[in-house]
């Protein structure tokens, strides 16, 4: 029995990792005002009819703090790249230099830098109710296995065990929010 409350509470730990991992991928891909090549990473190119990843058809790299450049490695797709950026909805225009696109990346106002944190903060929730839900399965299985005939101490000190992980996993996507919130703040 113990080895299966074990189980448990692994798969529980990975599956709130897998949600920590997702959130921190969903918040890459909020602008803060500053030029990161992660900016462009859903942005797809067709490349001889497939839809490739950009990253995998040019070299993306920062001039400065506020300029984004890419370098497709033959130029006979670099109005592709251009399109697949515009097309991408991030509101990003690039320039065409003849080598490589040039994208500026424009100042946010405060109620834009605002709304993003509010956007960042329901992002946190979302992983947050996950993370709950997690719970929830790793408790409903802990009272399985007492109806099973788990003895109570051993289920109550697992129940326990699944609450403070729990608690460990909303703290470090507070830790999280706040960090990018500042971010965000950040002029």
């Amino acid at each position: 029995m113990t080895e299966e409350i074990n189980m448990t509470i692994s798969e529980f730990k990975s599956s709130n990792e897998k949600s920590l991992t997702y959130l921190t991928s969903e918040l890459r891909k909020i602008r803060t005002g500053k030029a990161t090549p992660d900016m462009l990473d859903g942005v797809l190119v067709d490349y001889y009819g497939s839809m490739t990843a950009l990253s995998q058809v040019a070299n993306i790299g920062t001039l400065d703090g506020r300029t984004l450049t890419v370098q497709p490695w033959e130029k006979s797709i670099l109005g592709e790249c251009a399109k697949a950026i515009i097309n991408a909805n991030l509101g990003l225009t690039p320039q065409d230099n003849g080598e490589m696109l040039i994208i500026n990346i424009p100042m946010l106002t405060e109620e834009r830098r605002k709304d993003l944190v509010k956007i960042a903060k329901s992002e946190g929730e979302h992983a947050k109710v996950s993370i709950r839900n997690n719970r929830k399965d790793a408790m409903d299985y802990i009272k399985e296995l007492k109806n099973d005939g788990l003895s109570e101490d051993i289920a109550k000190s697992a129940e326990d065990e699944i609450q403070e992980i729990t608690n460990a996993f909303v703290k470090r996507i507070d830790d999280v929010i706040v960090a990018k919130e500042k971010d965000i703040m950040t002029i």
